[in-house]
């Protein structure tokens, strides 16, 4: 056989050789699928609860009209601080210190007929107490002049004379106790003119007080609608009043949050939180959970579900107080503000990221592996549960000799990124964390490589 001959055939085998060789490694490769992984590893964690809301005094008072008049005096102006019982506002009161002094003198003068009442119940009862003397004397004197007749030894004209006498005594005696009586109904009148004088005093004195303003407590006036000369009125029924300025306390400050009705049966009172400030960028402030709203509140029109008559699809938020720890004096209300509540923590618990997990059907699990590895559609998850092989469980893929293996697991907190598992996991297990398109469609018993490189771009718009 010539040498070129020979140099053929081999040159022919190579190329056999090499395409069964390529051939097998593309097999091998066919059904591997690229995934991206992650450890389980011990790491601290924190449940975080983020709401937005704004900043608002915890004590704070909307000061309202009592009285219908006009504003002569303004002593205090918006962002002034003020103390306790300090003048803030004085209306008209011209007619109302004109009432109140003519009651005070109508008051004096039902005092000074008490005491001209009680001096002549007086001067009756001494009348009564003679009378009644003068009553006993003529009886005496009647009844001594009646022996004296029987026996002859007066003459007619002085037994009658005794006996009219008698007669004249009980009459003044019954005329002095009805003095008495007459001092004594005058001087309860009297009495009662100053209980009626006192109670218009107190009244007119109080419509007089509600003329002037005084701050409740100290603070600062952090709303100053009204001007010097306006008119304000107070409410009636359901018309609102005037309001004349609001007054906060800025030495206690809270942030009110609206937190989703997911998240707030994990809030409770005590819990720590952070508060950003939009008005102050790149600094938070420590504060603590102080109050909790039982009320739901509908998120697109920011009414208690309380008020309303009928019940509501839509998304619900419940109130939630969180107080700052140390605030800057620089705060004022209204600004807008997020709070971080930590609801749980834990110490070196042992985590995976989020995006691990995974729900797929126990019938999925229980069905044998057609030994290729493939990534086939998943059974959409909307279909509803018709009997136990579809009952769903919580799992990751765990890497097991090149292999994706499906494992249950129990979960704990969720952090930010990652969430504990309480049971299913140990220490170092590497488990497929994506793509999200992978862990959608992913068999138990795939084959797997591991790329932990960037994902590409296209990838993550597919997903």
């Amino acid at each position: 056989m010539s040498t070129w001959k020979k140099v053929a055939i081999g040159a022919g085998v190579a190329v056999v050789l090499a395409a069964i060789i390529g051939f097998s490694v593309y097999q091998s490769h066919k059904n591997v699928v690229s995934v991206q992984t992650a450890k389980a590893q011990a790491m601290d964690l924190a449940a975080v609860v983020s709401a937005s809301g704004e900043i608002k005094p915890k004590n704070y008072v909307n000061v309202g009209a009592n009285a219908f008049g006009k504003i002569t005096h303004l002593y205090v102006k918006e962002g002034d601080h003020v103390k306790k019982g300090q003048l803030l506002a004085q209306l008209e009161n011209v007619q109302s210190t004109a009432d109140v002094s003519a009651t005070r003198a109508s008051l004096e003068a039902a005092r000074t007929d008490a005491i001209a009442a009680d001096a002549a119940l007086n001067t009756s009862l001494a009348d009564l107490n003679r009378a009644k003397s003068d009553a006993e004397k003529a009886q005496l004197d009647w009844q001594r002049s009646q022996g004296l007749y029987k026996a002859a030894l007066i003459a007619k004209s002085d037994y009658d004379s005794q006996k009219a006498a008698y007669q004249t005594a009980q009459a003044g005696l019954v005329q002095a106790e009805a003095k008495v009586a007459q001092a004594k109904a005058q001087k309860e009148s009297a009495e009662r003119h100053i209980g009626e004088n006192a109670a218009n005093l107190t009244r007119v004195s109080d419509v007089l007080q509600k003329t002037t303003y005084a701050a409740p407590y100290d603070g600062m006036v952090t709303n100053l609608p009204v001007r010097e000369g306006e008119t304000v009125v107070i409410g009636i029924q359901n018309s609102p009043g005037s309001t004349l300025m609001t007054i906060a306390d800025m030495s206690v400050i809270t942030a009110e949050v609206n937190v989703d009705e997911t998240d707030v049966v994990n809030v409770k009172l005590g819990q720590p939180a952070e508060v950003m400030i939009d008005a102050i960028p790149k600094k938070t402030f420590k504060a603590v959970v102080t109050e909790i709203g039982n009320n739901a509140i509908i998120r697109s029109t920011g009414v208690s579900t309380s008020q309303q008559n009928t019940a509501s699809e839509e998304a619900k938020d419940f109130k939630v107080v969180v107080t700052l720890q140390n605030p800057p004096p620089s705060l004022r209300p209204g600004l807008s503000a997020t709070a971080k509540i930590t609801t749980a923590s834990r110490s070196q618990a042992l985590s995976i990221p989020i995006q691990a997990l995974t729900i797929r059907r126990k019938s999925d699990l229980e069905q044998p592996s057609n030994g290729k590895g493939t990534v086939e559609a998943a059974v959409p998850r909307s279909d509803p549960p018709k009997d136990a092989g579809k009952e769903e469980l919580q799992g990751v893929f765990v890497l097991r000799n090149h292999k994706a293996e499906f494992v249950p697991v129990q979960t704990g907190i969720a952090g930010a990124s990652d969430i504990e598992i309480t049971s299913g996991l140990k220490e170092g297990d590497e488990v497929v964390t994506g793509s999200y398109k992978v862990l959608r469609t992913l068999k138990p018993g795939a084959q797997v490589k591991v790329d932990n490189s960037a994902p590409k771009k296209a990838d993550e718009d597919e997903s």
